[in-house]
Protein backbone atom coordinates (compact mmCIF):
# COMPACT_ATOMS: atom_id res chain seq x y z
CA UNK A 1 0.00 0.00 0.00
CA UNK A 2 1.54 3.09 -0.86
CA UNK A 3 1.18 5.71 1.16
CA UNK A 4 0.57 10.00 0.29
CA UNK A 5 2.71 13.03 -0.02
CA UNK A 6 1.99 16.65 -0.93
CA UNK A 7 3.97 16.69 -4.02
CA UNK A 8 5.98 20.08 -4.15
CA UNK A 9 6.38 19.30 -7.96
CA UNK A 10 2.63 19.08 -8.94
CA UNK A 11 1.16 20.82 -5.93
CA UNK A 12 -0.80 18.09 -4.70
CA UNK A 13 -1.68 15.57 -2.23
CA UNK A 14 -0.23 12.09 -4.73
CA UNK A 15 0.91 8.94 -3.80
CA UNK A 16 4.78 9.01 -2.56
CA UNK A 17 8.00 6.69 -3.64
CA UNK A 18 8.07 3.65 -1.27
CA UNK A 19 11.85 3.61 -0.32
CA UNK A 20 14.49 6.92 -0.68
CA UNK A 21 15.02 7.09 -4.72
CA UNK A 22 18.92 8.47 -3.42
CA UNK A 23 21.16 7.39 -0.32
CA UNK A 24 21.71 9.91 2.02
CA UNK A 25 19.41 12.51 3.84
CA UNK A 26 18.12 13.95 0.24
CA UNK A 27 17.29 10.76 -0.69
CA UNK A 28 14.62 10.98 2.48
CA UNK A 29 13.76 14.70 1.71
CA UNK A 30 12.67 13.48 -1.43
CA UNK A 31 10.58 10.54 -0.26
CA UNK A 32 9.06 12.76 2.18
CA UNK A 33 8.06 15.54 -0.91
CA UNK A 34 8.09 14.12 -4.24
CA UNK A 35 5.17 11.75 -5.86
CA UNK A 36 6.21 8.50 -7.58
CA UNK A 37 4.89 9.86 -11.23
CA UNK A 38 7.69 13.15 -10.53
CA UNK A 39 10.06 10.91 -9.76
CA UNK A 40 9.36 9.30 -13.07
CA UNK A 41 9.42 12.44 -14.88
CA UNK A 42 12.37 13.60 -13.80
CA UNK A 43 14.29 10.16 -14.04
CA UNK A 44 13.02 10.77 -18.31
CA UNK A 45 14.10 13.79 -18.32
CA UNK A 46 17.34 12.83 -16.54
CA UNK A 47 17.97 10.39 -18.76
CA UNK A 48 17.37 12.82 -22.27
CA UNK A 49 19.96 15.49 -20.28
CA UNK A 50 22.84 13.04 -19.48
CA UNK A 51 22.40 11.97 -22.91
CA UNK A 52 22.33 15.52 -24.99
CA UNK A 53 24.77 17.02 -23.21
CA UNK A 54 26.71 13.71 -23.18
CA UNK A 55 27.41 13.87 -19.43
CA UNK A 56 29.75 11.82 -17.58
CA UNK A 57 28.58 10.46 -14.37
CA UNK A 58 31.76 9.83 -13.12
CA UNK A 59 32.73 13.81 -13.21
CA UNK A 60 31.91 15.49 -9.85
CA UNK A 61 30.97 18.79 -12.10
CA UNK A 62 28.61 16.95 -13.90
CA UNK A 63 26.83 15.35 -11.15
CA UNK A 64 26.65 18.61 -9.24
CA UNK A 65 25.18 20.04 -12.47
CA UNK A 66 22.29 17.51 -12.79
CA UNK A 67 21.19 17.66 -8.73
CA UNK A 68 21.20 21.35 -9.57
CA UNK A 69 18.80 20.39 -12.45
CA UNK A 70 16.78 17.59 -10.17
CA UNK A 71 16.23 20.39 -7.55
CA UNK A 72 15.22 23.33 -10.35
CA UNK A 73 12.74 20.40 -11.66
CA UNK A 74 11.07 19.55 -8.44
CA UNK A 75 10.48 23.03 -7.68
CA UNK A 76 9.31 24.40 -10.94
CA UNK A 77 12.30 26.60 -11.61
CA UNK A 78 13.80 27.07 -14.57
CA UNK A 79 15.49 23.77 -15.16
CA UNK A 80 17.59 23.10 -18.58
CA UNK A 81 15.32 21.25 -21.48
CA UNK A 82 16.22 19.60 -24.07
CA UNK A 83 16.85 21.15 -26.82
CA UNK A 84 15.32 20.28 -29.70
CA UNK A 85 12.91 17.85 -28.06
CA UNK A 86 9.31 17.86 -27.88
CA UNK A 87 7.90 15.70 -24.94
CA UNK A 88 4.40 13.40 -25.80
CA UNK A 89 2.56 14.67 -23.00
Amino acid sequence: MSHKVFCKKYQKEMPGLALPPIPGPKGKELQLSISQEAWDKWKSHQTTLINEKHLDMSNPDNRKWLSEQMDKFFNNGDYEKASGFKALD
